[in-house]
């Protein structure tokens, strides 16, 4: 044969282990892969390692020695990079333990910080307890909550409706804002009427929960929740996702997640209410959509708090719903009196 000799480490689809094998075309190279590895030969073709380049005889001339091959019985194919990683994330939990050992030992010996930081967040994201809900099946996770939560979804449910009540608070407290005694009055009236429909809702506290039966909840059925963008974007750009049922730390970083007022809770819904309690004149003030403005869905959005802009939204209530609309029949027969 005219053509060099060279070298080339090849594995078969999906199979970690490497072979050096020798040849000196497309053809040969074939040929030892079926010995090597026990496969019949028709149907079968190489393809670079990196990115699924079909290996003809013309391309075999110009690979370096020690280039990394896959072979590809008939039927299969490969697609490079994306395709280990397609292996790796449909692994069993059995082949999960293994990786997450040989990951905890790559580490012990890793010198780069880059590389720990990517192992760590690799071995964490492994090491998730998704499934378990109660308390004896995940002790880990539940490290420095109080003994009365029983549960996962219990917990987060609490820490939604803690978010929650922080809202109804600020609301509360912004009757100072008001200069006289008979205002005051007629603010906490309104501010009641919001309170109430909250202790039926139970704070809300399902949009955390993801036993919820209800299609209430923000997450997945296994918890997952993904970042709905900043307030003046329809989705998240960059994608943040986080399960906070599957570990400690990731249920830490998702309280540095944001439910997020689109129209501003400080700068334009409670200062709306203010004034729609001062002006009412006899009208009565749209309780239910103040409320929907400042404790629900409606005008909240969970964002990863790098999504979180701080800037000022912009954003002003609906003048024409701060007051109950009187139907024209009610009109009518009022002025008729």
């Amino acid at each position: 044969m005219g053509e060099k000799i060279k070298l080339f480490k090849i594995r078969r689809h999906h199979d970690r282990q490497k072979y050096g094998i020798a040849a000196h075309s497309t053809k040969e190279l074939l040929k030892k892969c079926r010995v090597t590895f026990q496969v019949p030969l028709d149907g079968c073709r190489v393809c670079l390692y990196e990115d699924g380049t079909e290996v003809t005889e013309d391309y075999f001339q110009r690979l370096p020695n020690n280039t990394e091959l896959v072979l590809l019985p008939k039927g299969q194919s490969w697609h490079g990079y994306v395709s280990d990683i397609e292996c790796l994330l449909g692994m069993s939990d059995e082949h999960s333990r293994s990786l997450i050992e040989a990951a905890q030992n790559l580490l012990v010996a890793e010198k780069a910080p880059k590389r720990r930081r990517l192992l760590q967040d690799f071995i964490a994201n492994l090491s998730e307890n998704t499934d378990a809900e109660c308390r004896e099946e995940d002790e880990a996770w539940f490290e420095g909550i109080d003994s009365r939560f029983k549960t996962k979804s219990a917990y987060l449910k609490y820490s939604c409706e803690s978010r929650i009540r922080g809202y109804q608070k600020e609301v509360e407290d912004s009757v100072s804002k008001l200069n006289t005694q008979k205002l005051q009055t007629e603010y906490r009236k309104v501010v009641d009427v919001m309170i109430n429909q909250l202790k039926q809702a139970k704070y809300n506290g399902c949009y955390f929960d993801r036993q919820e039966k209800e299609c209430n909840h923000l997450c997945t059925q296994e918890g997952w929740f993904s970042c709905q963008g900043a307030f003046d974007t329809d989705k998240c750009l960059s994608l943040h996702s986080i399960n906070p049922y599957g570990n400690r730390e990731s249920r830490i970083l998702f309280s540095t997640w944001n439910l997020d007022h689109r129209i501003e809770k400080k700068r334009a819904i409670i200062p709306a209410l203010i004034e729609a309690v001062k002006n009412r004149n006899g009208r009565e003030v749209n309780c239910n959509y103040f409320y929907r403005l400042l404790f629900t869905i409606d005008n909240l959005k969970l964002v990863h708090i790098a999504c979180h802009k701080k800037t000022v939204h912009n954003l002003t209530c609906d003048a024409k719903r701060v007051y109950v609309r009187i139907k024209r029949k009610e009109k009518k027969q009022s002025t008729k009196k």
